[in-house]
């Protein structure tokens, strides 16, 4: 065997290496992201796990839909500290989905009825505290949201419909 022809083997399995390595490299980027995802999906479970936040919704969803601020106060203020822990848990949830670090469709699947259901609940609260506070950021995610969420669950069936056929 020649230099020359070790010299051509050498060069031919270095491409072989390289094109090897990226696509190694892709595949193991592709499971990172996975594992990203996953991480996220779990993150976002789990604050529904939360007895704080479990409360609170529960005493949101007792109030009538546009309940003022007024009124939410005359409830007593675990009910306004209620509104504040729905308001900031979604409204880290509406970044998230923005900045697509967590999936639209997984929010909207794991809590987008409540998420808009909360939202017609808080709004004029929401607006009221706006005004009070002069922030009309506040809550701004968390509306956002609520509003993109609202259009795409009036325009499909929700789950126990849409996949009634589905089998494990």
């Amino acid at each position: 065997m020649t230099l020359e022809t070790m010299a051509n083997i050498a060069e031919i399995a270095g491409g072989i290496m390289i094109v090897g390595g990226a696509i190694f490299g892709l595949v193991q980027l592709r499971e990172l992201k996975q594992q990203r995802l996953n991480s996220i999906a779990s993150d976002l479970m789990q604050t529904f796990y939360s007895t704080d936040l479990s409360h609170a919704v529960s005493l949101v969803h007792s109030l009538p839909d546009g309940v003022s601020a007024e009124e939410l106060r005359g409830r007593g203020e675990e009910y306004e500290r209620a509104a504040v822990l729905v308001s900031t848990s979604f409204e880290t949830m509406g970044l998230l989905v923005y900045q697509r670090i967590a999936p639209y469709e997984l929010v909207e699947q794991l809590a987008g009825g409540m998420i808009v259901s909360m939202w017609r609940k808080l709004e004029n609260w929401q607006g009221a505290l706006r005004q009070e506070q002069n922030q009309p950021s506040w809550a701004e995610w968390f509306q956002w949201l609520a509003q993109h969420l609202a259009t795409s669950k009036n325009e499909s069936a929700p789950a126990y419909e849409k996949y009634r056929d589905w089998r494990p």
